[in-house]
């Protein structure tokens, strides 16, 4: 029954010397991590249980700055391991990881109450109680051994209350984690398999670039085998595509399995969230800044500014930028919807897709105006929409014809169907990468009175380049009026004094 283990905890509570002694493989295998003592990157391994079944285990970095990394680690496991240290008990790392997988909805699992050896491990498993009612507490010491094969049977018997995801069938879908060049094989990608099933000779795509790619050959923990079944942790090696077009964020996927998105609809449970916030959105292992529109009795729109790849019923995180920390997350209910507010009947909607009910169809006019796209007189091509979604992917940093080489001759038929814009004299974006740079802009005037290319590069986490052509831009959309200093003030609107 394939499944997936993530640890979980704070800084230096034993999580990657406890995966060592359950495994014998120790997951710090950057140089940076063996100098400083300190887990950065996500790490792997396999884990044997009493009964023979095997667990993919991503073993996750503890520090408060690599939260993101994480998140990214967990959003594709099945249950975890928290490690709290006898010495210290649950510190805010430990707090953070559990709202982490609470998120994500991750209800079964293990604490190891670690170092048992030089503390007493009481006031640690008490703690652990009362952060995680549901797991069972085991203490243990990686060092001496004690309790850690009394931690991989109680693995075993939450593993056992978990559904199988390959039973769930679907297409095959694999967030990716990593990806690198092996000599002679070429690109190599790894991730937790989501769904379906993954053989030698299957053709892909890659998305949001929407490359179609052949598996050459495919791996579970370094051996070969014929297929991997959801719930893997997974290598394949891809023909078809150079590492630059594929890293951290994507999505290898059996075609139509999956399709870009700026906006989702979804349940959320947050704390002290607001409508209008800026927020972090973690869907998978991609992450990105976008809105959140409260539609009131826990439904939210999400609005994002890079493409997410989710489905109905996935699970996103959301955490606030500044200063960073998880607000909480929930179910992703239209992963494909259009702009809205909270319209009872869309409202009725949503509310019946989160109770299971079968919905009523999607409301045929949107609440809020959107601009108009003009109709395209045939169909685009698989190119023109490879284009496309290159655009989406690309946000508020828009291409020039010179970056998009051969793929720049679909920009006319992109453009005469509403699809993409030009930006100065020769950058081209999306559509809704513009909408949403112009729903900053004009939300910075309106709170500051004016807007400063410096203001807007810092707002977008840009270069000075894209900040000025986007606001050159929307001088010649009459949204914004240039001023002698160089700042801007929105159209019919005089700036503070």
């Amino acid at each position: 029954m394939p499944l997936t283990l993530g640890t979980a905890g704070h800084i230096d509570h034993g999580k990657t010397a406890l995966v060592a002694a359950l495994t014998g493989v120790d997951t710090d295998r950057l140089p940076e991590e063996k100098r400083r003592g300190l887990s950065i990157a996500l790490g792997y391994a396999p884990l044997r249980l009493a009964d023979g079944r095997r667990l993919s285990v991503v073993d996750v970095p503890g520090h408060e700055r690599f939260v993101r990394t994480m998140v990214a680690g967990a959003t594709g496991i099945d249950l975890y391991l928290m490690a709290i240290a006898a010495d210290d008990g649950v510190m805010p790392q430990t707090h953070e990881h559990a709202a982490v997988l609470a998120a994500l909805g991750v209800n079964h699992g293990v604490v190891a109450v670690t170092k048992a050896d030089i503390a007493d491990p009481a006031r640690a498993a008490a703690e652990g109680i009362e952060l995680l009612p549901g797991a069972e507490i085991v203490a243990c010491s990686a060092r001496t051994g004690q309790g850690v094969e009394e931690v991989r049977t109680a693995l075993g018997r939450a593993a056992d209350d978990i559904a199988e995801r390959a039973a769930a069938g679907g297409p095959a879908l694999l967030h990716v984690d990593r990806s690198f060049t092996i000599h002679g094989a070429g690109t190599v990608v790894t991730g937790t398999l989501w769904s379906g099933i993954i053989a030698a000779g299957d053709r892909l795509v890659v998305l949001p670039p929407g490359r179609q790619v052949r598996v050459r050959s495919v791996q579970v923990h370094d051996e070969p085998v014929q297929q991997a079944s959801a719930g893997q942790r997974v290598a394949l090696n891809l023909v078809g595509l150079e590492r630059r077009d594929v890293t951290r964020g994507d999505v290898v996927a059996a075609p139509g399995a999956v399709a870009p998105a700026h906006i989702l609809d979804a349940a959320l449970d947050l704390r002290g969230a607001r409508d209008g916030d800026r927020v972090q959105v973690h869907h998978g292992t991609r992450e990105t800044p976008g809105r959140l529109a409260d539609l009131g009795d826990g439904l939210w729109q999400l609005r994002v500014e890079r493409p997410l790849l989710a489905r109905a019923r996935d699970r996103v995180v959301i955490r606030s930028i500044a200063p960073p920390d998880t607000l909480g997350g929930g179910l992703v209910l239209d992963p494909n919807a259009r702009r809205h507010g909270p319209r009872p009947d869309v409202v009725e909607r949503l509310d019946r897709i989160r109770r299971g009910e079968p919905p009523e169809p999607a409301p045929t006019e949107p609440a809020e105006p959107e601009p108009a796209t003009p109709p395209a007189h045939e169909p685009l091509s698989p190119a023109a929409l490879a284009l496309e979604a290159r655009l989406r992917a690309a946000g508020h940093e828009p291409p020039t014809t010179a970056d998009l080489g051969a793929a720049a001759d679909e920009l006319p038929s992109l453009r005469a169907a509403g699809r993409a814009v030009r930006v100065g004299r020769s950058m081209y974006a999306h559509p809704d990468a513009v909408a949403a740079v112009r729903e900053r802009v004009v939300a910075i005037a309106q709170a500051e009175g004016i807007v400063t290319l410096a203001r807007l590069r810092d707002e977008l986490g840009t270069s000075r380049k894209y900040a000025q052509a986007l606001l050159e831009h929307l001088d010649a959309a009459k949204v914004t009026v240039r001023r002698p200093d160089d700042s801007r003030v929105l159209r019919g609107r005089h700036p503070r004094p």
